[in-house]
């Protein structure tokens, strides 16, 4: 291993790290939609094919770029997915995990180098060390291997419900599509009560994209699909109140108030029942509890609340103020949104904090 080439990258020509810095961001696109196929279908030989050609390309161009990290972090990954195209080893939460942290610290690196930042922040030479060792594992060992990876260079350990083999999540032990089917139903329903007001036009998508993005920065701390389904479904429970209470914008009364803080138990109500969901039922209950127990429905404290809770919190406070001043004529500003976030002194879950921050960093970079 070249530890210097990661360590303290050089760079001879901008203009062709700009070239190969697009043709990432490119690759990058496909490779999680990609994996996120998998997450439903992981045996599709052709994704799978798709995957290890759009690794195979950054690490193709990453050569003729002469990104030398690039070329380190990408090989092997790309062993990975050959043994993964062979049948050798099974796709898996874990693995997938690994995949995308390395290819999220590669387009991070990148975007420092084109800044003249320094990247030992990254841990690029913990991270190239623990995917070469990741590549040539047993495949017994694979998803512990992984998970190793992820907690050295994120500081994060994985949940336990991630960290055994099981490709189709850990949501339920039922057919891949059975849950496909069940999250269908939920994103339905999610886009009824966006159809409720313009201003709710393209909310779930936004959300979805801010939870899955800071949880798999934080290392998958929660089950995606889980929290997928609590997305779609936290604010469901408002279309079983009247609109004069959620809808009008005026000012509630004691009594308006009080049936606005029963929405939770009308979204979580129904995933209860279920089957697989008790997860998703238990964040859309707790989303709207506060680390000081001063939230609601229930008014428990922060080490009661599920941590996809705390994650919806911020998640779901983002979303309203960003609503906030584009109702006062100013737009969705993301720079204002994260500084009122911010500035919520203990309001939010402090280990959620820093990955949301940086995704919506790189929100306001793109």
């Amino acid at each position: 291993m070249n530890i210097d080439a990661l360590l303290h990258p050089q760079v001879n020509d901008q203009e062709t790290l700009q070239e190969f810095s697009d043709s990432l961001s490119d690759q990058i696109v496909k490779i999680e939609l990609d994996i996120s196929k998998l997450k439903h279908a992981p045996t599709d030989k052709l994704v799978i094919a798709d995957l290890f050609r759009a690794l195979h390309t950054i690490k193709g161009d990453a050569g003729m770029c002469k990104v030398e990290l690039a070329v380190m972090i990408t090989q092997p990954i790309e062993s990975l997915l050959s043994r993964l195209r062979n049948g050798e080893i099974k796709f898996s939460d874990p693995l997938a995990e690994a995949i995308l942290l390395a290819t999220d610290r590669l387009e991070l690196a990148v975007l420092a180098l084109g800044k003249g930042d320094s990247v030992e922040q990254l841990k690029l030479v913990e991270l190239v060390n623990g995917l070469e060792q990741l590549a040539v594992v047993p495949p017994l060992a694979l998803d512990a291997e992984a998970g190793e990876v992820i907690k050295v260079v994120t500081g994060f350990q994985m949940s336990s419900k991630l960290s055994t083999t099981n490709a189709a999540s850990t949501a339920t032990a039922r057919s891949a599509e059975v849950v496909i089917a069940d999250l269908r139903f939920f994103r339905a329903l999610a886009l009824q009560y966006e159809a409720r007001s313009p201003l709710f036009k393209g909310r779930s998508e936004r959300q979805l994209h801010l939870a899955l993005e800071t949880n798999r920065l934080a290392g998958s701390l929660v089950d995606p699909l889980q929290l997928e389904a609590a997305v779609y479904m936290h604010d469901v429970g408002m279309m079983f109140l009247p609109e004069s209470v959620w809808l009008s914008g005026n000012k509630l009364s004691d009594d308006e108030k009080r049936q606005l803080q029963e929405h939770p138990v009308y979204g979580s109500g129904l995933l209860e029942r279920m089957e697989g969901w008790q997860e998703a039922a238990a964040i859309v209950s707790q989303h709207h509890e506060r680390q000081d127990g001063a939230g609601y429905p229930n008014g428990i404290k922060s080490a009661v609340i599920s941590p996809g809770a705390k994650l919806m919190s911020i998640i779901d406070t983002f979303e309203s103020v960003t609503l906030k001043h584009s109702q006062r004529g100013h737009g969705r500003s993301l720079v204002r949104a994260i500084a009122e976030v911010n500035a919520g002194n203990d309001q939010f879950a402090p280990e959620w904090i820093i990955p949301f921050n940086i995704v919506i960093r790189h929100m306001i970079e793109e």
